[in-house]
């Protein structure tokens, strides 16, 4: 059935840690959320604005921008016509493995975020990215190193520092502990600061500060995260919700859609390609 907002999201057939998409988005909206691996995607058509922390980024057709791993953003169309536009998200593994064999500095990579015009470096990323979906193994493994190797030569920053620990950081992580190992059944947050010992105000603003989203948005995207381990298992979306603490698979759907931005089957039915 055709869908006004196509999207394929699916995995690298030959170089493990690389998942990519390629979508058609009008209405679809990102909602706050990060991820494990890198974001490196293009624009084709339209535009997409994306706030990642307290920055702003518009990235039109030809553009490409990256996100780091961790870092909180959010991304939907600038107008009605919305944007087209291919990604790839490469593992840290991978992209650490490129970074050292480049020279480069010891650490986590990272690289900018500000958007870039820059023709060469974004054939080169469409170039693997098409590779990848014909499944031409040799050509796409070729072209997807030498693209990471020209963004990180051109674009890429010495390695991220982690944050300051602060005051009451273990009690933070105490509760990030806490949510992840009831995610079916988590506390109230008056529950969750009695237990770990804090005002529920000071962990609301602890929380957000050190993990970049509030504890029920943090937990909503660890679920999205476990469900889908539990999908590529081969569990139901209907056993995954529940495992995970969703209401029920439409409840998934829509947070599995808002993050990844393809729903459950959707998601299975490229994977398994």
């Amino acid at each position: 059935m055709a869908t006004a907002e196509p999207a394929r999201y699916w995995r690298h057939p030959s170089v493990p840690g690389l998942d990519l998409m390629a979508a058609r988005f009008r209405r679809h909206a990102f909602t706050r959320h990060s991820h494990e691996t890198y974001a490196i995607g293009v624009v084709q058509q339209g535009s997409e604005v994306l706030h990642v922390g307290s920055d702003t980024r518009v990235i039109g057709p030809g553009g490409i921008t990256c996100v780091n791993p961790g870092e909180v953003h959010t991304g939907q169309a600038t107008g009605a016509d919305g944007w087209a536009y291919r990604v790839l998200y490469p593992g840290l593994d991978l992209v650490s493995t490129v970074v050292r064999e480049l020279g480069g500095p010891a650490g986590t990579p990272a690289f900018l975020g500000e958007p870039s015009y820059d023709p060469d470096l974004a054939a080169a990323i469409l170039a693997a990215h098409r590779a990848a979906e014909q499944q031409a193994h040799l050509s796409s493994e070729t072209l997807l190193y030498q693209a990471i190797s020209r963004l990180w030569q051109r674009h890429g920053t010495q390695a991220t520092q982690s944050r300051p620990v602060r005051a009451g950081a273990g009690r933070l992580e105490l509760a990030r502990q806490v949510l992840l190992a009831r995610m079916a059944g988590p506390p109230s947050l008056d529950e969750l600061a009695a237990e770990v010992g804090l005002g529920r105000f000071t962990l609301l603003r602890g929380f957000r500060e050190r993990f970049g989203l509030p504890p029920h948005a943090w937990l909503n995207q660890e679920r999205v995260r476990r469900s889908r381990e539990l999908l590529e298992r081969g569990i139901r979306p209907a056993e995954a919700a529940a495992e995970v603490g969703f209401v029920d698979q439409a409840h998934l759907s829509r947070h599995f859609r808002r993050i990844v931005g393809v729903a459950p089957g959707g998601y299975l039915r490229w994977r398994a390609q």
